[in-house]
């Protein structure tokens, strides 16, 4: 597995390039992931598990970045739109948006 290298990359960019890394794998599949501390560190793998993904390991690099291991999980607008249209009969895909907040 070849690490995605993420450092020097600003909020909220290093959070979209690492969810649409994980979009491309099957859910299951595992992405390590290296990010600058500080904000990147704070917002990124909080954000990620609200988008429903698994972190398995976040630890501190002797190099100064962190290496982060995440899981691909299931994408959670999909149970929401699946419960909202059993509950309505209409679906809410496109109502919400996931977002980390590096500001």
């Amino acid at each position: 597995m070849t690490p995605m290298d993420l450092r020097g990359v600003p909020c909220p960019l290093n959070f979209v390039r690492t969810k649409l890394k994980l979009e491309q794998l099957r859910i299951g599949d595992r992405l390590e992931v290296w990010l600058d501390a500080g904000e990147p560190i704070q917002q990124v793998p909080t954000s990620l598990e609200v988008a429903g993904h698994q972190i398995l390991e976040l630890e501190p690099h002797s190099e100064g970045y962190y290496r982060m291991l995440v899981v691909r999980g299931g994408d959670p607008s999909i149970i929401e739109s699946s419960s909202s249209e059993s509950d309505t009969g209409k679906s809410s895909r496109g109502n919400s948006s996931i977002e980390a907040d590096c500001s």
